[in-house]
């Protein structure tokens, strides 16, 4: 027998990549989980029909000759299946999630860094010339939303939209997507909604803003993580941990979303036998204090977080500045000389005293008074930085106020300024070192 597996706890990317594998492996027969989260469940349900998948135990005494994994790469995530396997089975692999070094013996691995697994499967129909049952195109598609938070998470990719693309050419419903993606569906996710928005803890944790939460339940919930990952989103957040022990069970899951480049969730996660990808990761922990767990791992992030990238990490540290006794003649030929389009201010002492602008002088032009002083038309209210604010707070410095230039000043001294330009740089280079990961794991994978 040949069977097509995926992670325990099924969710909605899991299940379009065992539909999709079929196409590529029609003599495999798609195996569920005992556990599925509840749009997966509500989506099995729909398409019963195409979707009555065999359980482990329906299969249990049979031979199996080969598998085909998808959506996971790790043992630990297929560990109810593992019995069936002997020493020496065929295993292949479609996964895109990183590596996490407990990956499956012996097994050849596709992997890639798609923000969903299906996406990577559609690109091998497309490619052989295989098509698809709309149904199952939904079914797909609707997998590919949501692991992609509607192709808003920082992962997604070209291939994502190809996927999708290639999916709509075979049928695929998007009105039925929507509706499969309509977030808590289960009122006990949206009481438990509820009770992590109120439980919110936010402290600051080498730099980033953490929020997180604690609860005890006394049995498994199902949805947990779209209850977390909904909370994110309402939070608009950095970082986002929820704590969730039971009890009678000796156990502890934690959940995580991010939103920054400095961390990466499935590292933080390892340790603790978890994964997942940068942005979201997920963990189960054996322990018969949840509290004294919760504690532990608080400290264990003040060792284990990145620090976040600060003021120093993107200004410009050469400043040239304008003093308040210089004319706006001056000021606008200095302009013309650097290309700036504005420039701190100091006194006699170096002290920092104002901002101005070309807008600023435009209305000094205009007024015929180009010979007056900046003093009298420079902004007095500066908006300003210390070397140590994060990344994080100069973005909202600089859009809050509406502002292009925000100067790094200590004890009242210039040290550096932060522009528009600079930040969007920053913003830029990380973005090509992602591209750049992103096509090394490629080429290793």
């Amino acid at each position: 027998m040949k069977i097509i597996v995926g992670h325990s706890n099924m969710d909605l990317d899991c299940i379009g990549s065992l539909v999709l594998a079929q196409y590529l492996f029609p003599d495999h027969v798609p195996l569920r989980s005992h556990l599925m989260q509840p749009a997966a469940r509500n989506l099995m349900n729909l398409y019963a029909d195409r979707l009555d998948f065999p359980g482990i135990k329906d299969i249990k005494g049979e031979k199996v000759e080969r598998v085909v994994v998808v959506d996971a790469r790790s043992e630990d995530r297929i560990a109810e299946v593992l019995p069936l396997i002997e020493p020496g089975t065929e295993i292949e692999v479609f996964d895109h999630h990183p590596p996490s070094g407990r990956e499956i013996p012996g097994a050849t691995v596709h992997g890639c860094s798609f923000g969903a697994n299906a996406s990577q499967l559609c690109r091998l129909l497309a490619g052989n010339g295989i098509g698809l049952d709309p149904e199952d195109a939904t079914i797909a598609l609707t997998g590919i939303y949501a692991d992609t938070g509607n192709f808003t998470h920082s992962n997604v990719c070209r291939e994502d939209f190809n996927a999708a693309a290639f999916l709509l050419e075979q049928g695929a419903s998007l009105k039925l997507v929507k509706d499969f993606l309509v977030p808590l569906k289960e009122r006990n996710q949206v009481v438990l909604f509820h009770e992590v928005l109120a439980g919110l803890e936010s402290r600051t944790i080498r730099g980033h803003v953490v929020q997180t939460c604690y609860m005890e339940l006394e049995e498994d919930s199902q949805g947990l993580g779209a209850v977390v990952e909904r909370v994110f989103e309402v939070e608009n957040g950095e970082i986002l941990l929820g704590f969730f022990f039971f009890k009678p069970k000796g156990k502890a899951l934690i959940i995580g979303r991010n939103g920054t480049s400095d961390v990466r969730l499935n590292e933080v996660l390892a340790d603790f036998g978890g994964g997942g990808h940068a942005q979201a990761a997920s963990a189960t922990v054996r322990t018969e204090n949840g509290r004294e767990l919760y504690e532990r791992f608080l400290g264990y992030l003040e060792r284990a977080l990145r620090p976040a990238a600060t003021a120093w990490d993107i200004m410009t540290e050469e400043v040239e500045v304008l003093g308040q006794e210089d004319s706006l003649l001056d000021a606008s030929l200095f302009f013309e000389r650097t290309m700036h389009t504005g420039a701190p201010v100091v006194d006699a002492e170096g002290n920092l005293s104002g901002i101005i602008t070309l807008r600023d002088i435009l209305k000094g032009r205009k007024a015929g008074q180009m010979k007056a002083p900046v003093r009298t038309y420079m902004s007095r209210n500066v908006v300003t930085a210390a070397p140590d604010s994060t990344v994080r707070q100069i973005d909202d410095l600089l859009f809050r106020h509406n502002i292009g230039h925000l100067p790094v000043v200590v004890d009242r001294k210039v040290v550096g300024i932060v522009t528009r330009t600079d930040f969007l740089e920053y913003k830029h280079n990380e973005r090509r070192k992602k591209d750049q990961l992103l096509k090394e794991f490629r080429e290793e994978a």
